[in-house]
């Protein structure tokens, strides 16, 4: 259901980008990172927050962690990740093929600027075994996503 929703999305909105299935899992960055021949930065992840009453959905680079500072002063309050059987529920998508395409829910999305240092980045695609290729700036066009800056380096 959540790859199909995924096609759907892309058949009705970007029918020219193509959903890249494998045989092996990319449910994390770095084995989405050696799957597809990339940097870890390259890898798109989509992480499902809930602030207050609100759930987003914040994308950024695979080699980036959210900075709880920023995150703060952009959302006016504290988030927090959302259980893995919360996120099946928000997104439709399981936990490692999380991303802001075919959503069970509409929901706000917010891109980091971390991702516009790529030419193409390549978020998951409903499953973990599936991912697209797409440019920053198309990936926020399709999604109605803002642009904001809430990572930092990982440690």
């Amino acid at each position: 259901m959540s790859l199909e929703s995924v096609r759907q999305f892309f058949a009705e909105r970007a029918p020219d980008i193509g959903i890249i299935e494998l045989a092996e899992s990319t449910a994390t960055v770095a084995l989405a990172a050696r799957a597809h021949h990339v940097k870890p930065g390259q890898i798109a992840k989509t992480l499902s927050l809930k602030v207050k009453n609100q759930v987003i959905l914040i994308v950024t680079c695979g080699d980036l962690r959210l900075d709880n500072r920023k995150l703060k002063a952009m959302l006016g309050s504290k988030a927090r990740m959302l259980s893995s059987d919360e996120v099946v529920s928000w997104t439709g998508h399981p936990v490692g093929g999380v991303c802001p395409f075919g959503l069970e829910t509409p929901l706000p999305v917010f891109c980091d600027l971390s991702l516009k240092q790529y030419e193409e980045v390549l978020p998951a695609a409903g499953s973990i075994y599936s991912a697209v290729r797409i440019s920053p700036q198309l990936l926020a066009e399709l999604t109605d996503a803002t642009w904001v800056d809430v990572c930092q380096p990982a440690e």
